[in-house]
């Protein structure tokens, strides 16, 4: 007990949780919705399909049932290798941006505060990265570090675990409903960004990343509401 009474733990007791950020890549920190339609436009050329129609699909789906969908009588194992090389050969020619405001957010985010939880893979996510000039975290999860994917909630708990951080304390930054639903169902606090139009069910809605990118970098100052509000 100090001189006037108080118990020594009572500062750190009073201290704020840490709170932590975990961003979606492709369509929130990475601007790939053309390199997306033309990888997916390749596809479906490959096969004879309406590529409007298929991309129209792979929006709402991911690639298995995509397949599923569009080419039914195809094997969808090769249609996904298919589309890998597609993707890959993209990464290493095609003209990336990251989002205004994306490379200052994480340059001033606190070390280890922050990570990436995607749908695509790893190799890809580094290559994109390199080509804008964003910096890669630590903590990264990719497709082939979890047995669901979104909008289960196990990449994001993932990310929360590898972080060393509660659910709670976590905001998820995302611009797919897929994506969405997994933040929410992981029990964290969801923002959309890159939309005019607000998203179903998240916490709170940006147009842009750059305008959102206050209000998160004061999520991880204490005396922020985690809800938002």
């Amino acid at each position: 007990m100090s001189t006037d009474g108080s118990t020594a733990g009572s500062t750190a007791a009073s201290a704020p949780a840490p709170r932590y950020v975990l961003f979606d890549v492709d369509g929130t920190l990475v601007d790939a919705v053309a390199n997306q339609r033309r990888v997916w436009a390749a596809w479906a050329d490959r096969y004879g399909l309406d590529p409007d129609e298929v991309h129209a699909v792979a929006l709402r789906t991911r690639p298995l049932e995509t397949f599923a969908a569009v080419a039914p009588d195809q094997d969808p194992h090769a249609c996904l290798a298919t589309l890998h090389a597609l993707e890959d050969e993209d990464v290493r020619t095609g003209v990336y941006a990251a989002f205004d405001g994306a490379a200052e957010l994480l340059a001033a985010l606190p070390p280890d505060s922050w990570g990436l939880v995607t749908s695509n893979y790893e190799h890809r996510v580094r290559g994109r990265f390199a080509r804008t000039g964003l910096p890669v975290p630590p903590v990264l999860v990719d497709a082939a570090r979890v047995s669901e994917g979104k909008p289960s909630p196990v990449p994001y708990l993932l990310g929360a675990a590898l972080l060393g951080a509660a659910p709670q304390d976590c905001l998820v930054i995302e611009d797919a409903p897929s994506g969405i639903r997994s933040g929410l169902r992981a029990g964290m606090t969801v923002w959309s960004v890159n939309s005019p139009t607000p998203a179903a069910d998240a916490h709170r809605h940006f147009p842009t990343l750059r305008e959102a990118a206050p209000e998160i970098l004061a999520f991880t100052t204490s005396g922020f509401s985690p809800a938002g509000v």
